[in-house]
């Protein structure tokens, strides 16, 4: 037992943990499933898991910014973080074995699950698999208190592999609006911010009228469709506005500490202007290993889809939208950003508590949910997707940080809007009388009841009236399937 223990711990700190390596294992065993030459399938695995490390360094140069960007924030509200009893270091410590064991059993019940019920989407998105893990288990503890180590694998495994399974699935719709295609799902857990932005997004707009990547700017402002230069400008902004608040506080200490983070000689303005610069060019390098990896992983995953588990195909994490709409990406971070800082000072002033600026949050969950409220209602449903997403995070900060007081309440400061509902989920069924728990239970009945008449009133209108001629019948009721066209994905980020 112990042997097979430590195989399945190696396995998720060593590949699920690894998501480059997971990326290039599962293009390589797609490009041999389709008796590819061992060149192609040498070549193919690298370039794979090369285009997530370029993705990765994207990420790496601009959160740094977005790291110091937050501080810069708190320190313009003079906002001190929420304090706790017990820490996500501690919690690591006592139950990281226990956490890899989740993610290596869950995602074998997942995969069994999409090949024995012929379902379709594998998701592969690796680090997001380890936090939702950590995230169960945390709740798991918290709710229901001590239990047995393999009791709580084996029943956080079922709850992972069930959220694996099934998110892709309700994303897919959207997704294929997004991209144009099926050949790969969205997997990650902003899904819920994602989904309410296609969802409440058509009623303040349409894609047609207002897709942000056809706005029309007077000729002075055109530079603003080059997204770089866009990103560049308005980050600057932002950034040297929270550097003058922080400023006219008196607190200069804190500028020139993280201008010297950055260079020990640097001045904190120029520091400002090079932060925002950085973050542009972050995200250039992010969208290209983007498209780099999916040029290798989409159509090499058609092994897995033909020989191992019929008909599948991956989830994967949600940068793989953003090239389709980086316009929109950034009218849902700022969206996103703008609604989270006026709840802050909002909750500050009630005296409610003290909201931590989650910046990493509100870009990715932020920009995907732009994406897909501009693939329903353009600008004005990505704007809808951002706020969306604030909204989340503001107020999941809020609940989950006494949620999880006795395991790792500094998750609530670094969740996507799935690990609140996640927590409220599992919490709900552990602690059904509390406040938070009728609430969710209210919410819950709300939501039944609601797609109920939806569905109700959607059976009405297929209902063919008997005067309709045949013709007029067939039109009514035939609704065929969009087609699936191959991705188009912009070679300019630009565009």
């Amino acid at each position: 037992m112990q042997v097979f223990e430590e195989v399945l711990l190696w396995v998720a700190n060593n590949i699920f943990n690894e998501v480059a390596i997971l990326i290039g294992l599962i293009t390589a065993t797609g490009l041999i499933l389709l008796r590819k030459p061992l060149e192609d399938v040498i070549s193919g695995a690298l370039r794979a898991t090369i285009g997530i490390y370029v993705l990765f360094i994207g990420v790496n140069v601009f959160v740094g910014g977005l790291v110091a960007f937050q501080t810069i924030v708190a320190g313009a509200f003079d906002l001190a973080p929420p304090t706790a009893t017990a820490s996500m270091a501690d919690f690591l410590v006592d139950q990281g074995s226990t956490i890899a064991l989740i993610i290596t059993v869950g995602f074998f019940f997942h995969a069994l699950a999409v090949r024995v019920f012929r379902l379709k989407y594998i998701y592969l998105t690796g680090h997001l698999m380890f936090w939702m893990s950590v995230v169960v288990t945390a709740a798991l503890v918290q709710g229901f208190g001590d239990m047995s180590q393999w009791t709580l694998v084996l029943l956080g495994s079922a709850i992972v592999a069930t959220y694996w399974t099934l998110q892709p699935m309700y994303m897919a719709p959207l997704m294929r609006k997004v991209i144009g295609s099926d050949q790969w799902a969205y997997g990650h857990t902003s899904s819920s911010a994602a989904w309410l932005a296609g969802k409440i997004g058509p009623a303040f707009g349409n894609k047609e009228e207002h897709d942000t990547e056809k706005l029309h700017l007077p000729k002075k402002l055109s530079f603003f469709k080059d997204v770089n230069v866009s990103t560049a400008l308005v980050i600057g902004i932002i950034m040297l506005l929270a550097m003058a608040a922080v400023a006219i506080r008196g607190n200069t200490e804190l500028l020139a500490e993280q201008a010297a983070a950055y260079s020990a000689t640097i001045n904190p303005w120029v520091w400002g202007v090079v932060s925002a610069l950085r973050f542009a060019a972050g995200i250039a390098i992010l969208l290209f290993g983007v498209r780099m990896f999916l040029a290798e992983i989409v159509p090499a995953f058609k092994g897995v889809s033909e020989r191992l588990i019929p008909g599948s195909a991956p989830a994967l994490d949600c940068p793989t939208v953003f090239p389709f709409a980086p316009t929109a990406v950034m009218v849902g971070f700022l969206s996103s950003t703008i609604v989270f800082l006026v709840l802050m000072g909002v909750f500050a002033a009630a005296g409610w508590f003290v909201l931590v600026p989650p910046m990493i949050m509100l870009f990715f969950p932020g920009g995907a949910a732009g994406v897909f409220g501009n693939a329903v209602a353009g600008w004005r449903g990505a704007a809808v997707g951002g706020a969306i997403n604030g909204l989340f995070l503001a107020f999941g900060q809020w609940a989950m940080w006494g949620m999880l007081s006795d395991t790792a309440p500094e998750l609530a400061t670094l969740a996507d809007p799935d690990w609140y509902l996640m927590v409220w989920l599992i919490l709900m069924v552990a602690e059904p009388f509390t406040l938070q728990a009728l609430l969710g239970w209210g919410a819950l009945a709300f939501i039944l009841v609601a797609g109920a008449f939806y569905l109700r009133d959607r059976r009405e209108v297929l209902v063919i009236p008997e005067t309709e001629t045949a013709a007029a019948a067939a039109e009514l009721t035939t609704r065929p399937d969009e087609e699936l066209l191959p991705p188009k994905i912009p070679a300019d980020s630009s565009s």
